[in-house]
């Protein structure tokens, strides 16, 4: 006699099955039904801007914690790394000069430790660092992020740089997970610590992406206006959705693992 499934492998293997079309439709459906819980047990959208900074700092914790038990940064990408300290380091110039609030706190706390791990890295735990899967060149996520940044900013009444500055950190934290994904993506096993930090990356960029587009909603867009005229309002949208998308695939796999029971995740071919 066979052993019963659990309902989570049942859901899982025929959404497995599925064509890539029907897996999209799924993923859309999925994610607006997120929102709508969202929407109704978080009344100040607010918040869920604050949850997702405080998520990507216990991911950070989560980095520093592997990095101060285990002796080793295998599997961990310094160029996402050198990303976030270069998309925080904008953000917290133009929260400084621009919109000085609670997110400049947590801008601030979460690049200090950014930097950490990047001293890490680069300095006491440089002979686990692997350079050769680490491949994805910084110039193919920076460069478009800043040509697209002089292209479209706000047209706010701020100085013309804050602006652009703006722009490319909001250009830049949607695809500087990129090179993490390559090295996940060149080893095929991801150890639990570096699972963990992708995941909470994932969820802090859902609520993001959530926060913007239950503002957008509840203000029957009237806060793309206040944004600005032009491109920009819609591609801060495009951003935040971009940035969502690109680890959906990656969460589907961890939370899967998880609720199967394996500490390390194996990524099948074409995942990341």
């Amino acid at each position: 006699m066979r052993p019963s499934r659990r309902p989570v492998q049942v859901v899982t293997t025929w959404v497995r099955r599925q064509p890539p079309k029907v897996k999209a439709f799924l993923a859309v459906v999925a994610g607006m039904t997120a929102l709508v819980f969202l929407r109704f047990i978080v009344h100040d959208h607010d918040n869920l801007f604050v949850a997702a900074e405080a998520v990507h700092s216990i991911g950070i914790s989560v980095l520093i914690y592997k990095l101060m038990k285990e002796k080793t940064c295998a599997g961990l990408s310094l160029k996402t790394q050198e990303l976030t300290a270069m998309f925080l380091a904008a953000r917290l110039y133009c929260s400084f000069v621009m919109e000085y609030d609670i997110h400049t706190v947590l801008d601030l706390a979460t690049l200090a430790t950014t930097l950490w791990v990047i001293y890490m890295i680069r300095f006491k735990l440089k002979s686990s660092y692997m350079e050769d899967k680490d491949n994805f060149a910084l110039y193919y996520v920076a460069a478009p992020c800043a040509v697209l940044a002089l292209l479209v900013h706000p047209s706010t009444a701020h100085y013309l740089l804050n602006r652009i500055l703006w722009a490319f950190c909001v250009y830049l934290e949607a695809v500087s997970v990129l090179p993490q994904l390559r090295v996940m993506q060149n080893t095929k096993i991801v150890e639990p610590f570096t699972a963990h930090y992708v995941f909470a990356l994932g969820v802090a960029r859902f609520l993001s992406c959530a926060h913007w587009v239950l503002q957008v909603l509840d203000t029957r867009g009237h806060l793309l206006v206040a944004l600005g005229y032009g491109l920009w309002p819609s591609m801060v949208l495009i951003s935040e959705i971009v940035q969502t998308f690109i680890l959906a695939d990656f969460c589907y796999y961890y939370v899967k693992s998880v609720f199967g029971g394996q500490l390390v995740l194996r990524l099948p071919s074409g995942v990341v």
